[in-house]
């Protein structure tokens, strides 16, 4: 398992041989954050797309933000 951040959100990703993708998961959320790519660099790119789509979402809707846990 790997750790990734950005934004400070940091996420766990790992491999699936069987399927040949990486996936991971956002953690420190209250929401359930999921992405995944077929090289670690479209791992990279899913993250940060995926946290810009989740700030942009919940600015749209007047929610707060789930900021990273930290400590």
């Amino acid at each position: 398992m790997t750790t990734m951040t950005y934004k400070g959100y940091t996420a766990t990703a790992e491999y699936d041989p069987d399927v040949g993708i990486f996936h991971g998961e956002v953690a420190g959320t209250q929401d359930v954050i999921t992405f995944q790519g077929k090289s670690v660099a479209e791992l990279k790119k899913a993250l940060a797309g995926l946290i810009e789509d989740y700030l942009v979402f919940c600015k749209e809707r007047g929610e707060d933000v789930n900021k990273p846990f930290s400590g």
